[in-house]
């Protein structure tokens, strides 16, 4: 009985699974990094928005890989959105997350 044939065929069978973990870790782990950027951003916008800087200024500010939106709902508050847009590398991922995935970041500000 060949040893090697058999550690060969585990390693075939075995393989693609283990690759597929591994492409969805770094996918998630891209997730929760632009997540933690859009964070930032958003921290920035909802800070220059307080400053009274207008909306061209924010985006030109903020970069055009970001979508902005500033909402006003009703008289007290203003929503604002940082929204990006991620690529979703791993084969059948997708049927989990869109594809491309829109990572939100959302705050809700007085409006004065």
């Amino acid at each position: 009985m060949n040893k090697k044939g058999q550690a060969l065929v585990e390693f075939i069978i075995i393989m693609p699974i283990f690759l597929m973990m591994i492409m969805g870790i770094v996918d998630i782990g891209n997730i929760l990094y632009n997540k933690n950027v859009l964070e930032s951003k958003l921290d920035n916008v909802v800070s220059m928005y307080e400053e009274n800087y207008s909306y061209d200024d924010i985006i030109s500010k903020i970069g055009d890989e970001f979508e902005l939106s500033i909402t006003n709902n009703n008289q007290e508050y203003v929503d604002i959105v940082v929204i990006k847009e991620i690529n979703i590398i791993t084969p059948g991922l997708n049927l989990v997350f869109d594809n491309p995935y829109q990572v939100k970041a959302k705050r809700v500000v007085y409006y004065e």
